[in-house]
Order: structure tokens, then C-alpha cells, then sequence
């Protein structure tokens, strides 16, 4: 039996999403865009399922040169919805149902009112009697973004490359190089026509972001988005299929990653939630603008989102990894006089005995060598609390050295493993957290640290990529177990911050290696790199703000003896729109250079209150790797905040436009440093602001005042 079709409309004032049923029961998202946009006819609609589920023995077939979808996900069809409300948050939900396997699938639509994103995930539901064995299911499919060959033709592809110290560098392609015209005759309908991104291994964020966009080069329309997964299982593609740009995104599975789930009788299994955020005509500034509000309406509250604290680490250009009490004492007293309010001890404070700490982490005491007395470590963290700071400290908490007492007295059981053999990884063993024995030994370690030795900020850093994943009963697949894995972590921290509200926790994996908001819905901060040119560190800096908020993008000013003025005031102003992660050896800077420090973290705390309300943007398009000239852009209705950054190899002068200040007046002001050279000049007839910074390197920090813009 039949029935016409019929189309579902949901959302709020920000947001408006279209949901095609077809006469045979198949639903397809058909439209996300705002409000009182134009319907696609049934006849265009996509022919993308909502949700795509593959298992075995239920694949696809092809018909007269045509692939047929016979899949789990071609076969669900629609039973009812549901609209309802959760706080702030608009719900939908959609039930999908195949009679035949008895599958259930309730597909998830969240989004913050008044904010363009769509949050996406989905449960199966086992309602037969057999075991279906899962291969892969999607968390959401979009058949449309754009509509025919003109529309993917004026269409650009977006993605991050991340690597070690060169984090954050977005590309763009035309679609057209990504899924070329192949012929008048022949059409992609078969899925071979995409372009594709996958997280492989621990790190979420190694090689690439789990982030990608499209957009209209024409029109400004373009579609934002990011995979919420603390684990290398992910993986999205966008290409093109009936004439039509379509994306799709999962979490692990069986092609890329060899996860594999049986799905029992009665059972249910939840994808990784994804998000999409949209913007009708603003580029891709406007889109990351709803992104970072979506994200900020995702996150666990915290009072470090408003407060913004200045932090002093040891490490970056410091000690590198070897503190000490005598190095340690005068850099704090060096920290406070700067006005840093948290001092954090670095990796290395827990051994320096037997061959260096690397191998032996996982009991974290600290090394007698390195802090000798009678109060031991206790003697910095006292003197930090002495100073007005709050005493913070590095953790790498799922990794277990082999030679840590840890190796041997927590069972086999709590470690990754595989074919019943425990992981090993450059000298180091994996937690598994989802055995009570691994979590119970963390749990006591921060309680320790920060129940009885009063420490308010823990570092969490991840070095290792133990590879595929574990395997902690037979049968389950290496990828199953990391998924379950990353769950129990986030599992974990959301204890430690019940039991500890005040906790600041920062993500931090080699720098920005595991870089995702399904840690960061959680973790206060997150460490954008390891870098330590402070060249190089500009692109990075001002990349931040497409991937993290900038309340929660922690950056390293790290000033040293031999650095110039100029020099000293890049590095801090790479900071100054983010989180100060101060750093260096501020002891031994001439008297001049220290100045500069101390101007810059005051000037920081003069206008942190609005960073943590301000939207990003980039007046000179999104940075790469080797451009000379970097501006980044910070707004809040009535101020722009802009940090513009001159490296050699270019002219003194650049243009740069801010057309969301349209013709308004403004007020300039260079904040930092306040003895710049530095000219700006806003001209409100061609909504461009022209600066001219006379040496190279050379950064500032720039205010423009403005009136409200008014509202369209």
C-alpha cells in the first residue's frame, strides 16, 4: 500500500528543516536552511535515505547499470515523529522502522533556539529475533546542499589538514576538481563520485579535523560542519549524486576503521553525534559564527568560560620537561609579577630517575630528586598559593609506562589489547577505561591531587597512538573497543568534574591531536600546538577560532632573552584573542622585554570579558600556511577586536575589509603594544580597514568602537 507524499517541517527562528516521506515510505532530508524557503518538488528529492545502515548479509545490488539500495538503511521506513522542546533546545525526532529485520531507527534532530545548527545522531533498535551484524551507521545524511550542475558547479569544498605543530590549515577546492563532470552521459549515483575525510587511530584530530564545509562562491551560502567523536573512528564524504552535492557522516566503521557490532535482540546502539551549522549569504565567517554559538550552547557550563584566567605553564620554551624546585621558585614569583593566576608544573615532575620519565608514568608521585626537602613538591605548590596563583599540573592519564608499578599491579584486563596481548606503544601500555580497575586507579589519582594537595588545574595530555584499538572479549573488534573506549573517557570526565566542579581540565594531545567537541563539551581549554616559532605559530593562532571557541583556545606566548621587542610582542599578541598560555623565561628578560610581557597581559584582562561572547572572522579569508599578512577578528555587537600579523616578504601596508561594520563610523584604537609604530585607518566608505605595520615581524592587537549594526 501506498500513500502520497508527504513533507515534514521542523525548527525555530534560525533554522528551518524539511523532511521528504516518499509514497513508499522512504524519508529523506530534503531541505535545511531558514525559514519560508522554497520546497524541492518530490521528483528532485534526493535519493539519500535519512539514515544509511549497512550489516552483513544485507548489502547492495545493481540493476541495469544501476546501483540498487537494498542496504538496512534503503529499507527503513517511516512511522511517526515527534516534536518536543529541552530547554533551550528544539527536539525532533523521527522513527524509522524495516518490518522484515524488525530494525528500529530514531533519528535525532537537535538545534539551539535562534542559533543555524542541526545536531544529529541516531539509535537502532533491535525489535526482531535475529542478531544483525552492524558495518557501519550513518549519524546524518543530507541529500541536497546543492541543487543541480550550476549550483555544484559555483560550489568549494572545505577541510582542515592538522598535523604536529602545523595545526589548522583549511583548504579549498572547487567541487568540480573534488567530483569532476565526467561526461554528458554519465552521472554519479553509485557513491564513487565523493570526496572524503577519515579519523583514523586514538587521535581524533591527527592529519585532519573532524570537520569539513561547503560553499557557494557566488551566492555566500555554505553549510559548516563537525563530527563530535574523541576517537580516530570517524569519517564524512561529500560529492556529488543525482545532479544533487550531498554529505554524509559517521562514526567508525567497517571499511575504515573495522568496527563491527552485533546489534542483539533488544539491543540498541547509538551513533557519535554530529552537527551541522548553516549560513544563507554571510561565507564561511558567518557559518563558523553560528558554530562557535552552537558550541558554546553544547558545552558543560563552567565558570572558566567567563573568567578567562591567565595561565603560566613551564613548559614551551622553559624547562622543556625538567622542573625542579630551584628552577621552578623563581618562575613563579616571574609569573605573578606578570599577572599570571594559574601556574601549571609540566610533564617531568613525577620522575627523573632511571633513564628519564618518559617509560615510567602511571603512578604519578612526585621525583624526590627533583623536589628535595622536607615539603617535596609541596614547597612550589605552597609558594604558587603564596603568590595569588591557583597550582595546576600535567597528567597523561590513559597511559601506563612499562616500567610504572602500574604495569604490574593493574590487571591485563585494563589495558588495551589485542589477540589477548597488551598494546605496547613507545614504551608505554593504553588504558582501557572501561574496566572498573583502570578507572578506580585514576579516580584515586585526581582525588589525590586535587582533594588532599589543593591543585585546581590538570594539563591532559595523550602522546601515543596505540594503533586500531582493543579487543577486551573475543569477538569484538579493535574498532568496537576504541569506540567503547572513548565513550567510557568521556564517562570519566564527567565524574571528575561532578565530583570537582571547580576543576579546570585542558585537552591537550601533542598539541592539537585530539581536537573535538566531544572532549571540548567537557574540557575547559584546549591546546592549539606544540609549536615553538613564533611565526609559525601566527597561522595557528588565528585559525583557532574555526575549530574552538575562542575562550577555550589555549595559545603560547612564550618570550625569551634573545627575542627582540617586535618579537616579544608577536608572540604575546599570537595569545590575545584566545586563552595566554604564558610561558618562556621571563627571569632572564632584559627590563624592556618584560615590560612588553606585562602590557600584554594586562591588556588582556582590559578586554577578556568580550572574547567570551565574541564571534570570529577573517578579514583576509581563512589564514594559510605561508601568508605574509594574518588578521583575525573578534566581534561582539558594538566592538571588533583584531589581531593583524606582518611576517617578512611583503609590503608594509594591507587592506582589510570588515563588511559586517558596513558604512558605520568607528573608533579606532591600537591596544597592543601601546608603543606600536603601527597606523590603522578605517574607511567606512569601502568598509576596509588599512593598516600599516613598518617592520616585520610585527603584530598588534586593534579596537574598533562601533555603533549597533542595524538588524535585517
Amino acid at each position: 500500500m501506498t500513500s502520497a507524499p508527504q513533507l515534514l517541517r521542523w525548527g525555530h527562528q534560525a533554522l528551518e528543516v524539511e523532511i521528504g516521506v516518499g509514497e513508499d515510505g522512504t524519508a529523506r532530508l530534503t531541505r535545511i536552511g531558514l525559514p519560508g524557503g522554497t520546497s524541492p518538488e518530490p521528483r528532485s528529492w534526493a535519493a539519500l535515505p535519512l539514515v544509511e545502515v549497512t550489516a552483513a548479509g544485507h548489502g547492495r545490488n545493481w540493476s541495469g547499470g544501476r546501483l540498487i539500495d537494498t542496504s538496512l538503511g534503503g529499507r527503513l521506513r517511516y512511522r511517526a515523529h515527534r516534536a518536543t522542546q529541552d530547554g533551550d533546545w528544539h527536539v525532533l525526532t523521527v522513527e524509522l522502522h524495516d518490518p522484515d529485520t524488525g530494525l528500529v531507527a530514531e533519528v535525532t534532530y537537535r538545534s539551539p533556539d535562534g542559533v543555524p545548527v542541526l545536531r544529529a545522531e541516531v539509535v537502532l533498535r533491535n525489535e526482531g529475533d535475529t542478531t544483525l551484524r552492524l558495518e557501519s551507521v550513518s549519524s546524518l545524511v543530507v541529500g541536497a546542499l546543492a541543487d543541480g550542475p550550476e549550483a555544484i558547479d559555483a560550489a568549494d569544498l572545505l577541510w582542515a589538514e592538522n598535523d604536529w605543530v602545523a595545526e589548522c590549515r583549511w583548504q579549498r577546492r572547487p567541487m568540480r576538481v573534488t567530483s569532476p563532470v565526467l561526461s554528458d552521459r554519465v552521472v554519479y549515483d553509485n557513491g564513487k563520485g565523493e570526496f572524503t575525510q577519515t579519523g583514523r587511530g586514538v587521535w581524533s584530530s591527527c592529519g585532519r579535523l573532524p570537520m569539513g564545509g561547503l560553499t557557494d562562491h557566488h551566492l555566500g551560502r555554505t553549510w559548516l560542519w563537525q563530527i563530535e567523536h574523541n576517537g580516530g573512528g570517524w569519517h564524512w564524504e561529500c560529492g556529488e549524486r543525482d545532479t544533487l552535492a550531498y554529505l554524509a557522516m559517521f562514526g567508525p566503521n567497517d571499511t575504515h576503521h573495522g568496527w563491527r557490532h552485533p546489534l542483539e535482540a533488544g539491543a540498541e546502539f547509538r551513533t557519535v553525534p554530529v552537527a551541522l551549522a548553516y549560513s544563507e549569504d554571510g561565507g564561511p565567517d558567518e557559518a563558523f559564527a553560528a558554530l562557535t554559538r552552537y558550541r558554546r550552547a553544547l558545552r558543560r557550563p563552567h565558570a572558566d568560560h567567563r573568567r578567562l584566567p591567565v595561565i603560566f605553564n613551564d613548559y614551551m620554551n622553559c624547562l622543556m620537561g625538567d622542573p625542579t624546585t630551584e628552577k621552578l621558585l623563581p618562575l613563579v614569583d616571574a609569573a605573578a609579577e606578570a599577572g599570571a593566576e594559574y601556574f601549571v608544573i609540566d610533564a617531568g615532575w613525577y620522575d627523573g630517575e632511571n633513564g628519564g620519565w618518559w617509560d615510567s608514568v602511571g603512578a604519578w608521585e612526585p621525583a624526590a630528586s627533583r623536589f628535595p626537602g622536607e615539603r617535596g613538591i609541596h614547597e612550589v605548590l605552597d609558594r604558587i598559593r603564596e603568590r595569588g596563583m591557583v597550582p595546576g599540573l600535567w597528567l597523561e592519564p590513559e597511559v601506563i609506562g612499562v616500567r610504572s608499578p602500574m604495569a604490574k599491579s593493574l590487571p591485563d584486563e585494563a589495558f588495551f589489547r589485542r589477540d589477548g596481548v597488551r598494546v605496547t606503544e613507545t614504551g608505554r601500555h593504553h588504558l582501557d577505561l572501561r574496566h572498573p580497575a583502570a578507572r578506580a586507579h585514576l579516580d584515586q589519582v585526581v582525588d589525590r591531587l586535587v582533594g588532599e594537595w589543593g591543585v585546581g588545574y590538570l594539563k591532559l595530555d595523550h602522546n601515543i597512538d596505540p594503533g586500531s584499538g582493543t579487543s577486551a572479549h573475543p569477538g569484538e573488534t579493535p574498532g568496537a573497543g576504541l569506540l567503547g573506549h572513548n565513550r567510557a573517557q568521556l564517562d570519566w570526565l564527567d565524574g571528575v568534574l561532578d565530583r570537582h566542579p571547580d576543576l579546570v581540565l585542558e585537552n591537550c594531545s601533542s598539541g592539537g591531536m585530539r581536537w573535538d567537541y566531544a572532549l571540548l563539551s567537557r574540557l575547559q581549554l584546549q591546546s592549539t600546538s606544540d609549536q615553538q616559532n613564533l611565526q609559525l605559530y601566527a597561522p595557528i593562532a588565528a585559525s583557532a577560532p574555526t575549530a574552538v571557541t575562542p575562550e577555550q583556545g589555549a595559545v603560547w606566548a612564550y618570550p625569551l632573552p634573545e627575542h627582540s621587542q617586535d618579537e616579544v610582542a608577536f608572540t604575546m599578541a599570537n595569545t590575545l584573542l584566545g586563552r595566554i598560555h604564558l610561558s618562556g623565561l621571563l627571569p632572564e628578560l632584559r627590563p624592556e622585554a618584560l615590560a612588553l610581557v606585562h602590557e600584554g597581559v594586562a591588556t588582556y584582562k582590559a578586554v577578556r570579558a568580550d572574547l567570551a561572547q565574541a564571534v570570529p572572522s577573517w578579514p583576509l579569508g581563512l589564514p594559510a600556511w605561508d601568508d605574509p599578512w594574518l588578521a583575525l577578528a573578534l566581534r561582539t555587537p558594538d566592538t571588533t577586536y583584531l589581531t593583524v600579523w606582518r611576517r617578512p616578504g611583503t609590503d608594509a601596508t594591507a587592506a582589510l575589509p570588515l563588511p559586517h561594520l558596513g558604512s558605520s563610523p568607528a573608533e579606532v584604537e591600537v591596544l597592543y603594544p601601546g608603543a606600536s609604530q603601527a597606523v590603522a585607518f578605517w574607511n567606512p566608505h569601502t568598509a576596509a580597514l588599512t593598516v600599516t605595520l613598518p617592520t616585520a615581524p610585527s603584530a598588534v592587537l586593534i579596537r574598533l568602537s562601533h555603533p549597533v549594526p542595524d538588524a535585517h
